[in-house]
C-alpha cells in the first residue's frame, strides 16, 4: 500500500477510539496491577491483527501500593491557632511515615531556590512548574534536592487550579527517603501562606512495597534483517485516572501504527513493543534494553504524547539527521512538526539513547503553542473526554511514516561522550544526579 492509500485508510479509521476506549475501560494501569496485565493482552491483540506475532514477557518489580495520606496544619494567627486538613495522595515510592515538622516553601523546587531555603528539619512545599526563563525541572529532581537539603518530607503542589492533585514517581523504581505526598494548587496557596506565617505541618502517609511482576509486549514486522528499528510506548499509568493521555494516547498511537506499518514496504525489521511500569522508572523499558540487543537497534521511536494535542512535537535528542527526517516525514505529510533538541532521560527511550541509539520521542502540544507542564496528566483529569480521535489518527499515520522512513536511512549513533557533553550544556547532570539517573559509567 503506498502513502497516499494509507492516508485515506487513516482518515476514517474506528480502531483508534475503540482501541483507547477498551484501554481506560480496564481500570488504574499503575505498574503490576491486574489493569496493567489487561492493557499488556489488549496491546498484544493489536499486535497480533497487525500480524507482528507478539510475545508478552513478564519481568519482576517492586510494586508500589498506594494507601491513604494526610496532611494538616497548624499556625499562630494574630494570637489564635489556626488548625487545617488538607487532602492529598501519596507520590509513588514515598515510603510510609508520620512527619511532624515546619512548613518551607521552596518555590519550583530549583536548586537555588532549595539551597535558599532553610529546608533542613523541615517539610519542603514545591509546584509542580518550571521557572519559565530557565530549564524544565523534573519532579524527581526537586525532590532529590529538597532530600539532599536535610528535609524531612515533601509536597508537590499543582501549579494549575482546578483542584488538580498530581501524582509521579519519586525515585526509579526503588523507595524514597522521605515521604511525599501531591497536593491541588488551591491547596498549595493556602499551603505558602501559612509557611511564611511559620507553620507546622504535620505529613502521613500509609504505602507499601512487595515484590510484584509487571509485563512488555513485543512483536517484530518487516523482513527478518539483523538490524532494526524500534518503536516503543508505555502502557501503564497512574492509578489515580484513566490514563487517556498519559500515555493511553500514546500506546494507541503505538497499536495503531503497527497496523498501518504492516502494510507499506519496510527495508528493515521494525519491533513493536509496549512496556509496562514506565512512570514507576522506566523498569519496562530497561527490561526490553536487557531482551534486545541495543547494537542491533539502528533507531528508538519513543511514542510517549503523541496523539494528546493536535500538533507533532518530536525530540530527538541531539540527533541532527532525526530532525531532518521528522521534518522532512511531516512536511510531506502536510502536517506541522515542533522540534526539540534538547536530551532528556526521563522516559522509555533512554536505555537505549544512554547506550548510544539515536532517538526520538514523539509528543504532541496544542496548535495555539507548548506550555510546560503536565496539565491533566498525572492528575484525576486525565481522562478520555480529553483526547480528540483525529489526534490519534494522524499522529499514528505519522508514526509509521516515520518509522518506515527510518528503514530506509541509515541514522548515526550518538557519540556518548557527545551525549554527555549535550546533558552537561543544558544543565540537566545536577538534576540528573539529585534524581539518582546520572550514570556512573557511562555505557
Amino acid at each position: 500500500m503506498d502513502e497516499m492509500t494509507l492516508a485515506g485508510r487513516a482518515y476514517d479509521d474506528p480502531f483508534p477510539w475503540s482501541f483507547l476506549t477498551d484501554l481506560v475501560e480496564t481500570g488504574p494501569r499503575l505498574g503490576g496491577s491486574p489493569g496493567e496485565r489487561r492493557a499488556a493482552e489488549l496491546v498484544a491483540e493489536a499486535f497480533e491483527t497487525a500480524g507482528a506475532d507478539p510475545e508478552i514477557r513478564a519481568f519482576d518489580i517492586s510494586r508500589w501500593e498506594r494507601g491513604d495520606a494526610e496532611i494538616a496544619v497548624s499556625v499562630d494567627r494574630e494570637g489564635r491557632t489556626v488548625e487545617r486538613s488538607f487532602d492529598a495522595i501519596a507520590l509513588p515510592y514515598s515510603p510510609p511515615g508520620d512527619v511532624r515538622a515546619p512548613l518551607t516553601d521552596v518555590g519550583h523546587g530549583t536548586p537555588a531556590e532549595t539551597d535558599d531555603a532553610e529546608v533542613a528539619g523541615t517539610v519542603a512545599l514545591a509546584d509542580t512548574a518550571s521557572p519559565g526563563d530557565g530549564r524544565y525541572v523534573h519532579r524527581m529532581e526537586k525532590y532529590g534536592h529538597a532530600v539532599e537539603a536535610g528535609a524531612s518530607a515533601f509536597v508537590f503542589a499543582h501549579h494549575k487550579p482546578g483542584q488538580l492533585v498530581p501524582t509521579g514517581t519519586l525515585r526509579f523504581g526503588h523507595e524514597g527517603a522521605v515521604p511525599a505526598v501531591g497536593v491541588s494548587y488551591e491547596t498549595g496557596e493556602w499551603l505558602r501562606e501559612y509557611a511564611a506565617a511559620g507553620a507546622d505541618l504535620r505529613l502521613r502517609v500509609a504505602a507499601t512495597i512487595e515484590p510484584g511482576t509487571s509485563h512488555n509486549v513485543l512483536g517484530t514486522l518487516g523482513p527478518d534483517t539483523d538490524e532494526g528499528v524500534l518503536v516503543v510506548g508505555h502502557l501503564d499509568a497512574h492509578d489515580i485516572a484513566e490514563g487517556a493521555l498519559d500515555n493511553g494516547c500514546g500506546i494507541t498511537t503505538v497499536a495503531t501504527a503497527a497496523r498501518y506499518l504492516a502494510d507499506l514496504d519496510l527495508d528493515s525489521r521494525v519491533w513493536v513493543a509496549g512496556v509496562g511500569c514506565e512512570e514507576t522508572g522506566l523498569l519496562g523499558a530497561e527490561a526490553l534494553a536487557d531482551r534486545l540487543d541495543r547494537d542491533r537497534v539502528r533507531a528508538v521511536v519513543n511514542v510517549d504524547g503523541a496523539g494528546r494535542h493536535r500538533d507533532l512535537r518530536a525530540l530527538v535528542h541531539g540527533s541532527d539527521p532525526l530532525r531532518d527526517l521528522a521534518e522532512r516525514v511531516a512536511d510531506g505529510a502536510g502536517q506541522p512538526c515542533h522540534v526539540d533538541e534538547t536530551p532528556h532521560p526521563y522516559s522509555d527511550h533512554w536505555p537505549f539513547l544512554r547506550a548510544g541509539v539515536p532517538s526520538v520521542q514523539l509528543h504532541s502540544q496544542p496548535a495555539s503553542g507548548h506550555e510546560r507542564g503536565r496539565g491533566w496528566g498525572h492528575t484525576a483529569a486525565d481522562t478520555r473526554d480529553k483526547a480528540d480521535e483525529r489526534n490519534l489518527r494522524d499522529h499514528a499515520l505519522l508514526t509509521a511514516l516515520v518509522v518506515a522512513e527510518l528503514t530506509r536511512t541509515t541514522v548515526s549513533r550518538r557519540e556518548r561522550a557527545t551525549l554527555r557533553e549535550e546533558l552537561e550544556a543544558a544543565d540537566a547532570e545536577p538534576g540528573m544526579r539529585a534524581a539518582g539517573v546520572w550514570p556512573d559509567a557511562w555505557e
